[in-house]
């Protein structure tokens, strides 16, 4: 019996021709973590930051700062990056799509797929702002900004556009005074606000449901009902 000599091709174990890849892999996954848990712990409590280790999608998740959405370390890939899995020519970069936390906060993210030497994702950098805590602020800056303007004889603007405005900042304000955004106030809360709408006239034009029901998240028929 003839046995396999040291330089027979057919010998060689095809294992090891992709043990490099793997650890080139391996240690470009721990290059972008670092980066992750520093601009994670630049924008403490602001802006989520997520590591999906794409190689391992039933428990993705390698690195989370700034734990927003209550997810964990070990949880599964989400629908993007199963779509980076499945397709090598998906996008590189979403950028500042639209989001939502699982409470209803809304978020404003970024994804940012890391693919290897061999041209496959084998993870994504995903980072998610939560828009919801800028939204006091940004009332009380445009209030810190606002002027007052004496005209007499000259229009400024029309009834319908200042009456939609107004009714923005008040149902922002009332929210404000509850730290939270007008779609996060409890069933209670939004009901009160509708109410105090009401009484301050809000409902004059036949807009003003449909705006405040978009503002709440709810429906039309809802705003109605919590008038009532």
């Amino acid at each position: 019996m003839t046995h396999p000599s040291q330089d027979d091709p057919t010998d060689e174990d095809p294992v090891r021709e992709e043990e490099p890849l793997a650890a080139e892999d391996e240690h470009l996954v721990r290059e972008v973590e670092r980066i992750a848990t520093a601009v994670g712990r630049m924008f403490p409590g602001l802006c989520e930051v997520v590591l999906h280790d794409l190689r391992r999608p039933d428990n993705a998740i390698r690195v989370i700062e700034n734990n927003l959405s209550g997810r964990q370390v070990g949880d599964s890939a989400t629908e993007l990056g199963l779509r980076r899995i499945a397709d090598p020519d998906y996008p590189g970069v979403i950028q500042n799509y639209s989001n939502r936390f699982a409470d209803g906060r809304p978020a404003k993210s970024t994804s940012i797929g890391i693919k290897n030497a061999d041209g496959r994702y084998i993870a994504a950098l995903c980072l998610n702002l939560d828009v919801s805590t800028l939204s006091p602020l940004a009332l009380t800056l445009a209030n810190l900004v606002a002027t007052d303007v004496e005209r007499s004889g000259e229009e400024l603007e029309t009834l319908r556009d200042r009456t939609g405005r107004e009714l923005r900042s008040a149902i922002d304000t009332f929210a404000a005074r509850y730290s939270s955004t007008p779609r996060s106030l409890n069933r209670d809360r939004k009901r009160e606000l509708v109410r105090q709408l009401h009484r301050e006239g809000f409902f004059e034009t036949r807009s003003s449901a449909q705006l405040i029901a978009d503002r709440l998240g709810v429906s039309r028929a809802t705003v109605y009902n919590y008038a009532k």
